[in-house]
């Protein structure tokens, strides 16, 4: 597989992990057969790495449309980008647009254009589920990515990627025996004020995480290799006990600015291998 411009996340997504990609890659399997990643985000690992036979999937709807309009239409995708407006008012005008009445095109268009230009890039959704970051007042925020979206497009159909938008469970079904499972999860909250388990209408609880739990077990009894992304808490280190849970230093929090990113040993990576 020959890609001719590397691809990189084309969102940015709360929890990214470009920061940390060195490490996520060092501590990956030397081999496996297809990689899984059932909460894909902006996609940083899968980009850096770039399998050959991939199975990506995430619950936000509208950015696994945006992954399928960039495969599939990624011409009309960037023309339907330029036509967008950094201002205010126009802002919220396309903020306010229901994405069911849109096409997927449109629909994808609106999606990159809010995330580029919404403040600090944060996607957060309301409780019907109705984005409702506000508008960031940048200068020159970068609407039009034109080389990368090509490139991703150009990856996406050069692989063998296939693309979903369902619960994770039900992805996790599709792993066989020597396949590679990275889970990056909303985290378990450091502080009772954290708010990053919550960015969409879906909410993910200390239940969900021992569901996560029971399903990285039986992955790891398929014979699958697991690897897992969370948050540095007690509570988190005893449920993986037993596993190799590796702390990482990292800047969690998306924050616009970057003295109150700061660093510390704020994450676990958890393996089975």
């Amino acid at each position: 597989m020959l890609i001719q411009v590397k691809p990189k996340p084309f969102v940015k997504w709360a929890g990214g992990k470009r920061q940390i990609i060195n490490i996520l890659v060092e501590n990956m399997p030397k081999r496996y057969n297809t990689y899984i990643e059932p909460f894909i985000g902006g996609g940083a690992l899968l980009f850096e790495i770039l399998p050959e036979k991939a199975i990506i999937n995430d619950i936000n709807k509208e950015l696994i449309n945006t992954y399928l309009v960039i495969k599939n239409n990624v011409n009309q995708l960037i023309e339907s980008l330029k036509k967008h407006k950094n201002e205010e008012e126009y802002y919220y005008k396309i903020r306010n647009l229901d994405p069911n009445t849109l096409s997927p095109i449109e629909r994808a268009s609106r999606f990159i254009y809010l995330n580029k230009t919404c403040f600090n890039g944060l996607y957060r959704e309301n409780s019907q589920g109705q984005f409702n970051v506000p508008y960031g007042n940048y200068k020159n925020p970068k609407i039009v990515d034109e080389e990368n979206l090509k490139a991703v497009s150009e990856y996406l159909n050069s692989a063998e990627v296939e693309i979903y938008n369902t619960d994770y469970k039900e992805i996790c079904k599709l792993a066989r025996e020597g396949d590679f499972i990275y889970f990056d999860p909303p985290y378990h909250p450091i502080t009772k004020t954290s708010s990053f388990t919550k960015y969409n209408k879906y909410d993910f609880t200390e239940k969900d995480q021992i569901e996560l739990f029971q399903v990285f077990k039986e992955l790891d009894n398929r014979g699958c290799y697991v690897m897992l992304s969370n948050s540095n808490t007690e509570f988190i280190k005893q449920l993986y006990r037993g596993y190799n849970i590796i702390e990482i230093e990292a800047s969690r929090f998306i924050n616009c600015k970057g003295t109150k990113r700061g660093k510390a040993k704020i994450e676990v990576l958890i393996k089975n291998y």
